[in-house]
């Protein structure tokens, strides 16, 4: 059976941890802030962990990370 390509992209964007949840940064970060609330920049500026909803999805394109 042939191996499965990684998607490169999503290789790039999520990091998985030691408990096999994903980590992705948050968008809305890269320019025109001067508009947004220094609350809302505050919290965009940390990581989040991915939903459950879309674990399936991220292993079937991320299947060695």
């Amino acid at each position: 059976m042939p191996k499965i390509k990684t998607l490169k992209s999503a290789k790039k964007r999520f990091t998985k941890t030691s408990s096999g949840k994903y980590k992705y940064k948050h968008a809305y970060t890269r320019h025109i802030l001067t508009k947004k609330s220094s609350k809302l920049k505050r919290h965009l500026r940390h990581r989040s962990v991915l939903s459950n909803m879309y674990i399936s999805k991220i292993t079937k394109i991320l299947p060695y990370i």
